[in-house]
């Protein structure tokens, strides 16, 4: 009997060990990704400033696309530092994403109509998201994996 308590304790040290190791090398991971993310969106940014820049001028496509990169990394800022993804943002970006194809695309056809009608579906989903969030706010566990 004695045995069976000890090989029981053995076996819940060794589960709460690989549970520390794997939650610490899941949150390596997420702030490997976090970072790399943020990185690219830096660094494509950057590429896009530069490009307007040797071009001389910006057209207002090109202000949407910085202003697509300025959502994704405020994202990525969020949720680097609450762990919580802001989904109102992902709308955001499709919001200017499809205003951006709006303004480059130039022939009159249903391509127009069809883009217009998904920028005020998201934007009603924005306003959805919105509503819901200050009638229903999210519960927050006290979390301090990163502070």
């Amino acid at each position: 009997m004695e045995q069976l308590d000890k090989i029981h304790t053995f076996e819940e040290k060794a589960k709460n060990i690989a549970d520390a190791i794997g939650t610490l090398l899941v949150d390596f991971f997420h702030l490997l990704a976090l970072f790399a993310i943020g990185a690219v969106i830096v660094w494509s940014a950057v590429y896009a400033f530069l490009d307007m820049a040797a071009k001389g001028y910006a057209a207002i496509p090109d202000i949407l696309l910085l202003f697509i990169y300025l959502e994704l990394g405020a994202m990525v800022g969020i949720y680097f530092k609450t762990n919580h993804m802001p989904t109102r943002f992902l709308v955001y970006v499709a919001v200017t994403a499809l205003v951006r194809i709006l303004v480059v695309h130039h022939e009159a056809d249903a391509g127009i109509v069809f883009v217009s009608a998904a920028v005020l579906l998201l934007a009603i989903a924005a306003l959805v998201f919105r509503y819901a969030s200050s009638k229903f706010p999210a519960i927050h566990k006290d979390e301090s994996r990163f502070t």
